[in-house]
C-alpha cells in the first residue's frame, strides 16, 4: 500500500529537499504540499493524508497553534520537521507534548542541508503511517491482569518506558506526580538532539523536578531522570541508594538507550521495591524488561490499547504476562503513587 504524504513547509527550498528525499521510495507519494496552515488545512480536507509533515516554525498560524487543530478535530500521524536552533527543538519538544508522532531534524549535525538523509524521513514516515488514533484519551477502567499482589513496603523507584506517543503520555502522567516522589527513570525513544527540550517541557508539567541523567549522578526522591538519548544506555546502579549510569552498548530492541535494559538494571538493584510502567509505542522494547520486574517482585503496569497512539510496546508486555495491571493514561500515576504510599 502507497502511503499518501503531505508536505507542510514555508520553505520553498525545503519542500523541494522533502520531496527529493521521499522520490525514490516506491511505497511512498507526496500528494502535495503546503507554504503555510491554511493551504495545508485544505488539503487535508481534499486528499486525506495518511502522513503530515509538519514545519511548526511557519508564518500566519503558529505550527504548534495548526498542530492542535488537526489533532483535535482530524487527528493524523504528524511528523514535525525541526530546524537545528534551540528555539526550534523547544517548539519540537512542546509539539511531540501536544500528539505529534516523531521529529524529523532539517539539517544533518554539523547544520547543512543535503538531498540524501540516508532514508531517515522516509523510516520516520513508515512508522508514523502505523499509528492509529482513537479517541483522546477515554476513561476506561483500569484491568487487573491477574492477581499476584505481594506485600510490599513502599515504593524506592519509578521506572518508565515509552516511544511513539510518549511525550504526550508522559506528560499527562507527571503531572500528577507530587514534589516528593519516589526517585524516577525514564527511557523514552527520541532524538538526542530534541532530549534536553523534552525533559524542559515535562518539567513544567508536574511538581518534581525533571532533568536529564548524567552519569553516576544520585537518584534522589522528587527527582525525574531522562535518559539523553544517543548512543548510551541509561541504568541504575547501587543498594540502598541508587545513581544512574550511562554506559555504551549495542541497541536492544532497535534501541539505545532501550527500556529493555533500564527495566533489567532497576529489577537487579531495586527488586520488589520498584514500579515499572510501559507506555505507548512501537514494537516491542521494554516487555522483557517489565517481565524481569515483574519477576523480581516489582509491580507493573501497562498502559491500555484505547489510550495508546502505538500498542506495540504494552501490547507485547500483556502477552508475556509481564503487566500486573493495565491502565488508561490518565489513572496510571494515582495507581503508581498508590504503592508509595
Amino acid at each position: 500500500m502507497t502511503i499518501r504524504v503531505l508536505i507542510v513547509d514555508d520553505s520553498l527550498t525545503m519542500r523541494a529537499i522533502l520531496m527529493s528525499r521521499l522520490s525514490e521510495e516506491p511505497d511512498i507519494a507526496v500528494i502535495g504540499t503546503a507554504a503555510n496552515a491554511m493551504e495545508a488545512r485544505e488539503l487535508i480536507k481534499q486528499f486525506n493524508p495518511d502522513v503530515v509533515t509538519l514545519d511548526i516554525e511557519m508564518p500566519g498560524m503558529n505550527g504548534l497553534d495548526f498542530l492542535e487543530k488537526i489533532m483535535t478535530l482530524r487527528p493524523t500521524p504528524v511528523i514535525v520537521v525541526s530546524g537545528s536552533t534551540q528555539e526550534g527543538n523547544e517548539v519540537t519538544a512542546r509539539a511531540l507534548a501536544l500528539g505529534a508522532v516523531d521529529c524529523y531534524a532539517k539539517s544533518d549535525r554539523n547544520g547543512g542541508l543535503t538531498l540524501d538523509d540516508s532514508g531517515a524521513l522516509a523510516t520516520l514516515i513508515r512508522q508514523a503511517a502505523q499509528v492509529r488514533f482513537n479517541n483522546r484519551w477515554p476513561v476506561s477502567p483500569m484491568v487487573a491482569v491477574e492477581s499476584r499482589r505481594v506485600a510490599r513496603s513502599g515504593c524506592a523507584m519509578i521506572a518508565i518506558g515509552s516511544s511513539t506517543g510518549g511525550v504526550e503520555a508522559l506528560q499527562i502522567l507527571l503531572k500528577d506526580f507530587p514534589a516528593d516522589c519516589p526517585p524516577t527513570v525514564i527511557v523514552q525513544h527520541v532524538n538526542p538532539r530534541f532530549a534536553p527540550a523534552i525533559a524542559r517541557t515535562l518539567d513544567m508539567a508536574t511538581t518534581a523536578t525533571v532533568q536529564l541523567a548524567e552519569p553516576d549522578m544520585p537518584l534522589r526522591s522528587g527527582h525525574i531522570y531522562l535518559a539523553p538519548g544517543g548512543d548510551r544506555h541509561l541504568t541504575v546502579a547501587g543498594s540502598g541508594t541508587f545513581h544512574a549510569r550511562l554506559r555504551p552498548g549495542q541497541p536492544v530492541c532497535g534501541h539505545q538507550p532501550s527500556v529493555d535494559v533500564l527495566f533489567k538494571s532497576v529489577a537487579d538493584c531495586v527488586g520488589p521495591l520498584a514500579v515499572g510502567v510501559l507506555l505507548t509505542g512501537m514494537g516491542t522494547d521494554g516487555a522483557q524488561g517489565l517481565l524481569a520486574l515483574s519477576r523480581a517482585g516489582a509491580h507493573t503496569i501497562a498502559q491500555d490499547e484505547a489510550t495508546c497512539t502505538v500498542f506495540g510496546m504494552p501490547r507485547a508486555a500483556i502477552s508475556l504476562g509481564a503487566a500486573e495491571v493495565v491502565a488508561p493514561i490518565s489513572r496510571i500515576a494515582q495507581h503508581v503513587l498508590r504503592q508509595a504510599a
